[in-house]
């Protein structure tokens, strides 16, 4: 993804790298992990940082979140996102700051509106004690000049559910009871402060005890890595790595797609509205901030990375899976044990990359062809795509669908605004598919390419699939024989 954060991305995959070939070689003891400290930062210049020590201090917590661990300042957190306190120090602390076009104007407006003591009057301009200002604003409005500036930090500005404020150093805290993992904080910290905890660790380790590991990949993969790499250049560049397998989780999206048609059924009779989605930063809004809307008009079936991992698991119980795909929230999603079944690890495909370099492999270009979802199910990975699957299979079971009305909210905020209409019996739509990032997954946080060019190859890469219809694609699959439903787990 093209992204202002490139330097902090290269190197946290760089260090991802390096902790994924340890952990190949049975060297993740304290030793090589010291060690590696050492290789990534040799000094005796900083690079990124004031110091080297600093430097060093960050790259041991990222070497702690590359191994799933916590960082030290977070030791009992249950959040994927977790902030490096070694990184966050360059911030202002105070968020209202007197600009140098200050006139020292003889009204002295700031110094007048401030009910604090926080203004003072220097010898070029006025000054804002951080210490005292209680940021109210009423210094700026007052200022005839407007020199006085609102700086709203980065990580604060994009966090859809305010889950993010400072302690009184400064640092970044993020409250877990709001944060809904949606990972739009970590590119926005232009210090790379923010980042996630990762799972290649545990995923190498299940592979090289023999354990039947099996990928499955999200809908927007098709296109991450341009029009040459198809599902099948996907697949066998996994199977070299030591996947037993790879499943498209398209066909999760159409195994959902058939049982949420079932419910919109029964709730556009009843007159109830509904929410729907597979994405898990939006249920998390839902059930965080609208707790009785998400017991009274949330859909009951389980995202399609679930339906998949339910299906796998039915077939081969001891298998492990493995969702790969551009949202970081799915790592959350698998750490929830209230859904049973559900996918063990996520990685973002940026951690597919580094996974593929740590054991020298590429994706190569292939004849052949791999498919197992519709189209529909592949259109999971846009905006729209969940409710227009929907729909189309009510129409495949010749139900009308002429007066449905839906709210297609793409973005956190827009989500925000329908969820805040639905809470207020203000919606006037039937149904909600709801995406936390702007244009569906494919806008996700850790998409490897920019939107625009996701969406050029993938384009190509669909037109050249089958037209075969959702139902008819399920009747080769024994969906009957596990449950789909969120709170359960397998029907025998």
């Amino acid at each position: 993804m093209v992204t202002n954060d490139n330097m902090f991305i290269a190197f946290k995959h760089k260090v991802l790298e390096h902790v994924a070939k340890l952990a190949w070689n049975d060297n993740l003891d304290e030793d090589h992990l010291d060690r590696l400290k050492y290789e990534l930062i040799p000094g005796p210049k900083p690079v990124y940082r004031c110091c080297i020590y600093k430097e060093r201090e960050v790259v041991s917590e990222r070497i702690r979140l590359a191994r799933g661990k916590n960082t030290i300042a977070n030791p009992d957190s249950n959040n994927v996102v977790q902030v490096l306190q070694a990184a966050c120090d360059q911030c202002p602390i105070s968020t209202y700051t007197v600009t140098d076009n200050c006139r020292l104007c003889l009204g002295k407006a700031c110094l007048s509106s401030c009910q604090f003591g926080a203004v003072s009057i220097g010898d070029k301009r006025s000054h804002i004690d951080p210490n005292k200002c209680r940021e109210c604003g009423k210094c700026a409005a007052a200022c005839p000049y407007g020199v006085i500036v609102h700086l709203v930090r980065p990580c604060k500005k994009v966090c859809p559910v305010g889950a993010i404020s400072f302690d009184e150093n400064g640092f970044c805290v993020i409250d877990e009871t709001k944060c809904i993992n949606c990972g739009h904080c970590i590119h926005s910290c232009p210090f790379g402060a923010i980042s996630s905890k990762t799972y290649l660790v545990q995923i190498i380790q299940a592979i090289k005890s023999g354990k039947k590991v099996i990928a499955m990949c999200a809908p927007s993969i098709e296109g991450q890595y341009g029009e040459d790499v198809t599902l099948q250049s996907i697949k066998n560049a996994l199977l070299k790595i030591g996947f037993a397998d790879m499943v498209e989780v398209g066909l999760g999206g159409d195994i959902v797609a058939a049982a949420e048609s079932a419910e919109w059924s029964e709730a556009k009779k009843e007159g109830r509205k509904m929410t729907t989605s597979c994405c898990p930063a939006f249920i998390s809004m839902l059930k965080k901030n609208y707790p009785d809307q998400y017991r009274e008009n949330m859909s009951e079936v389980v995202s399609p990375m679930c339906a998949v991992s339910r299906y796998l698991k039915y077939k081969d119980p001891e298998c492990v899976t493995v969702f790969i795909g551009p949202c970081i929230a799915k790592k959350s999603e698998t750490l929830d044990k209230s859904v049973k079944g559900n996918a063990d690890y996520a990685i973002t495909f940026g951690e597919l990359r580094v996974l593929l370099r740590s054991k020298d492999i590429e994706f190569e270009r292939t004849d052949e062809q791999y498919q197992e979802s519709s189209v529909w199910g592949k259109r999971f990975a846009s905006a729209g795509g969940v409710a227009n699957a929907v729909i189309q299979c009510m129409k495949e079971r010749g139900e009308d669908t002429s007066d449905i009305k839906l709210y297609k909210a793409t973005g956190a905020l827009e989500c925000k605004k329908a969820l805040a209409l639905l809470k207020a019996g203000r919606l006037s739509e039937d149904f909600i598919e709801g995406m936390a990032c702007p244009d569906g997954c494919v806008g996700g946080p850790s998409n490897h390419r920019a939107p625009a060019e996701i969406h050029k190859a993938r384009e190509k890469l669909l037109n050249n699939a089958d037209d075969r219809s959702i139902l008819k694609n399920l009747e080769s699959h024994p969906i009957d024989k596990f449950s789909l439903l969120r709170n359960e787990g397998d029907t025998e």
